[in-house]
């Protein structure tokens, strides 16, 4: 990898404003997708869209994100992270623009989509400007600095999502990008240096990555459309049909590419592999569950969107507090405890939202709920990605840690598509409170159940790293809240003996 030729160090103005520009950057796309979520109800009164409307304004985004991540870090790599980074950051502030003068629910889902493909430019370079940026001795501390207040930000977005939409629209949750990507384009400019990796291939897996969005996109398209143009309608089998056909070429691909940015020989670790099915059991609770509980806090409880963005901050304020801790509990013990044990306490937490009705108060009902799934998922997180990392090898690390980010965030793209039809939950229930009550207990309960397996598959599969094998002397990997996926890495990773 090429570094910079003049790296600068943590404690230094040049270091601070590279500080500056990665967390904007990435905390702008962190924002951006926990605040829609906050924002759905009233995004279908305005433009008295149904359920899968609303389904499609988070899996739009979720779609094209989760594809592309792969592809984003690698063109950073071949094409100068910097350049990419300020792309995608001004690809994501005009498709920011056009959701936020969207005159209809299908205008918003395809600026969604676009958004996604700025997010998939822009999150992986965030972290690996750093990584190649600073000096090795150096890049703990950044790392730990851009953890941290990216943790902030991700904790802030859903209630500063509800005051916008309380105080004026909902529409300044898009719009309000537009000036924060201006200052990270202003500061990326003149203060990050340029770096590449001159290894990096020469061909990037164009195919791969086009056959990523038909297969996810027709598998998304067919599990939501099904509940309302019937599951044996051929637009519903033809787009099941496209999705299966185009993961299976994927695969094809992938195990063909000379370069493929999903290199399959990495799933022959079996604790990798184990990891990653924990991961979208996990992740893809998460998802359905934090999809529909905004809904069901606004339109059933009446909350209002303010209230409902509060109603989340226990579980991001938890995992900032003992992220980090949990991480390095999971060097010293091993994973599997609390990989076993997290999933379940996150499932309790899950289950007890099942008791969320019109009647419900925050202090009895909701907070109990998302503090213990708040503790669960602090217990999970950082030794779940730490298992990612430990059992890839080396020179893969970075590309594990972008598989497993793309993992999570294709098991919430699933489980929203799902999880709904599942539990019964149909457009119609969506505007009646007492149907909608329904199928949200019985969805959170799935998603609890489904939780809990991936406890359970962590028990069986998961295993301490080789004896011999010396654990990083302190966990840098884990020291920001991932709510919204795994902790992304670049395409460099501190090694042990690049660690302090």
């Amino acid at each position: 990898m090429a570094e910079a030729t003049a790296a600068p160090r943590y404690a230094s103005s040049a270091g601070r404003w590279v500080i500056a520009a990665t967390v904007l950057g990435s905390g702008m796309a962190a924002l951006d997708a926990t605040v829609v979520g906050i924002a759905l109800p009233t995004l279908g009164r305005d433009f008295h869209a149904g359920f899968e409307a609303l389904q499609w304004v988070v899996t739009g985004y979720a779609l094209t994100l989760a594809a592309l991540l792969l592809l984003g870090g690698a063109l950073g790599d071949r094409y100068g992270r910097r350049r990419v980074f300020i792309v995608g950051t001004l690809w994501f502030a005009a498709a920011s623009l056009l959701c936020g003068v969207a005159p209809n629910a299908a205008v918003l889902i395809a600026a969604r989509a676009l958004q996604g493909v700025g997010g998939a430019l822009l999150t992986p370079g965030s972290l690996a400007i750093l990584q190649a940026s600073f000096q090795p001795a150096d890049r703990p501390k950044a790392i730990g600095a851009w953890s941290g207040l990216g943790g902030v930000a991700t904790a802030v977005g859903p209630f500063l999502g509800g005051y916008l939409i309380a105080a004026a629209s909902w529409r300044l949750i898009f719009l309000i990008n537009l000036p924060v990507a201006a200052l990270v384009v202003a500061v990326a400019v003149r203060h990050v240096p340029e770096t590449r990796d001159a290894t990096a291939p020469s061909r990037l897996d164009v195919p791969g990555a086009a056959l990523a969005v038909i297969g996810l996109g027709g598998l998304t398209y067919g599990l939501i459309e099904g509940p309302v143009r019937g599951w044996a309608s051929p637009s519903t089998l033809a787009a099941l049909a496209l999705g299966v056909t185009g993961l299976v070429a994927f695969v094809v691909v992938e195990a063909r590419s000379p370069a493929p940015m999903l290199p399959l020989g990495i799933f022959r670790s079996g604790q990798f592999s184990a990891a990653n099915v924990v991961t979208f059991a996990v992740y893809g609770a998460l998802g359905g569950a934090l999809f529909l509980l905004p809904i069901q806090l606004q339109q059933v409880a009446h909350y209002t969107p303010l209230a409902a963005g509060a109603a989340l901050l226990p579980v991001t304020a938890i995992m900032l507090l003992l992220s980090s801790r949990s991480g390095a509990l999971a060097v010293r013990i091993g994973p599997r405890l609390q990989m076993s044990l997290g999933p379940v306490i996150s499932a309790i937490g899950l289950a007890l939202l099942a008791r969320v009705d019109a009647d419900s108060g925050y202090v009895t009902e909701v907070l109990p709920a998302m503090t213990v799934f708040g503790f669960g998922l602090a217990t999970t997180v950082a030794p779940l990605t730490w298992t990612v990392l430990e059992s890839a090898p080396a020179e893969h690390a970075g590309v594990a840690s972008g598989i497993n980010n793309a993992v999570a965030r294709a098991a919430g793209l699933i489980a929203v598509a799902v999880l709904p039809a599942a539990a019964g939950i149909t457009r119609e229930d969506y505007l009646d409170p007492a149907a909608f009550t329904t199928g949200f207990r019985v969805a959170v309960l799935i998603a609890a159940a489904t939780c809990a397996l991936g406890g359970l598959l962590a028990a069986v599969t998961i295993r301490r790293p080789p004896e011999g094998v010396p654990p990083p002397r302190r966990p840098w990997l884990e020291t920001h809240c991932a709510l919204d996926a795994p902790p992304l890495r670049g395409h460099h990773v501190l090694t042990r003996k690049e660690a302090p």
